[in-house]
């Protein structure tokens, strides 16, 4: 915005819609892919790595770490039942998260630890929670993190819900990467877009991997909306998936995004009060 006096109301009206959701679909031109410039290394980096890179460089990465902090509301549902349903607020870096629960909950993650007030509230979810839902919404901007490996670039369907054929890769990590560096996801990306789709994982949090690796789940992303230039998916439901079938059976659980605003990091805290307890596991 031109900090132009004699165009001042123009101005604002423009700041306004800016920050405003525009929902979208998968075929308008909002997202088809953005080229990604190739330098010296393009050669070097594996077909695997370009599409992470792609689908980074769709979702506009750049635009997303342009904002400090993030806002929306969620609701997540699992087996019918309510499992978490407040408000996320979030540095675009993940360095610090903090959830508002509607049954006054507080989770902060800020940078050193996990807390949770009041104590009373405690529940033995708090840490998956903390990083597993913002981590959803924030994977298509952290593809190519640094301990990000890729392999495996081929094409996949998603199994009985959806025949049309994606690329597709296999993300893991090095070691010391975050709280599950055991976990691993195959990621699904729109061949005309590069829109993230979808991505099967395991949950190793709290367990093996050979446990982990006896359920995978995948995450489908739907109905994106863009804000500031941004896109992100508005509804996503969860399944069952396998090496064999992709995804099959009907929906284990859903999410739905709302409200989403980018913020300052001076209007965002993540102080943890005196009476938080912390959750180390």
């Amino acid at each position: 915005m031109k900090n132009i006096y004699l165009f001042l109301f123009t101005a604002i009206l423009f700041v306004s819609c800016k920050n405003d959701p525009k929902t979208t679909t998968e075929d308008e031109n909002i997202n088809e892919p953005v080229a990604v410039e190739e330098t010296s290394t393009e050669a070097e980096k594996t077909p695997a790595r370009q599409l992470a890179e792609s689908i980074s460089t769709t979702h506009h990465q750049e635009d997303f770490f342009k904002n400090e902090a993030v806002a929306f509301d969620i609701t997540v549902r699992f087996g019918g039942q309510e499992r978490l349903k407040g408000k996320v607020t979030m540095l675009t870096n993940s360095t610090k998260i903090k959830i508002e629960k509607q049954d006054s909950t507080t989770i902060v993650y800020d940078g050193n630890g996990v807390f949770l007030y009041p104590e009373e509230k405690n529940y033995s979810g708090a840490r998956f929670d903390i990083f597993t839902w913002p981590y959803f919404f924030a994977m298509p901007f952290k593809l190519t993190d640094n301990g990000t490996k890729w392999q495996e670039k081929q094409e996949r369907n998603l199994g009985s819900i959806d025949s049309t054929e994606y690329n597709s890769a296999k993300l893991t990590f090095e070691g010391n990467i975050g709280d599950a560096p055991d976990d691993w996801y195959v990621i699904y990306a729109s061949k005309q877009t590069n829109l993230l789709k979808a991505a099967a994982y395991i949950v190793t949090f709290g367990k093996d991997v050979e446990k982990a690796e006896e359920n995978p789940h995948a995450i489908v992303y739907n109905q994106y909306f863009t804000v500031k230039d941004v896109p992100v998916a508005k509804y996503w439901n969860f399944y069952n998936w396998s090496e064999e079938k992709g995804v099959y059976g009907e929906p284990i659980g859903d999410t739905e995004i709302s409200n989403l605003k980018y913020l300052s990091a001076s209007e965002v805290n993540f102080e943890v009060p005196e009476n938080a307890v912390e959750v180390k596991k």
